[in-house]
């Protein structure tokens, strides 16, 4: 039998693998606006790629992942808002990121 504690932290974490298609990557100007929507949720944000975990809420941590197209990332909050926070941040590379190209 799971204790509450874990089956909240359970809950609470949430995470999903997307691929990054747009022409330039997670570069200068699409790396900021994700950074500004992650600074929303109180939940705790990261992106992991390539064994590499950074805070999503630092432009630092994200500019230094070097993400290009074709690359795929882990966004993964912990909170109680991080169900949201993926859905948004997901929803920003799979189509806002998308519109540049166009």
């Amino acid at each position: 039998m799971l204790s509450q504690k874990f089956e909240r932290m359970i809950r609470l974490v949430k995470e999903k693998k997307v691929m990054i298609t747009n022409k330039t990557g997670l570069h200068a100007r699409p790396a900021a606006q994700f950074v500004q929507k992650a600074g929303k949720y109180d939940s705790k944000i990261e992106i992991v790629f390539e064994e590499k975990e950074v805070n999503a809420k630092s432009i630092m941590g994200v500019m230094s992942l070097g993400v290009g197209k074709g690359n795929e990332i882990i966004i993964r909050a912990d909170g109680d808002d991080a169900e949201s926070a993926v859905e948004e941040l997901v929803d920003f590379i799979e189509v806002e990121m998308k519109k540049e190209d166009e």
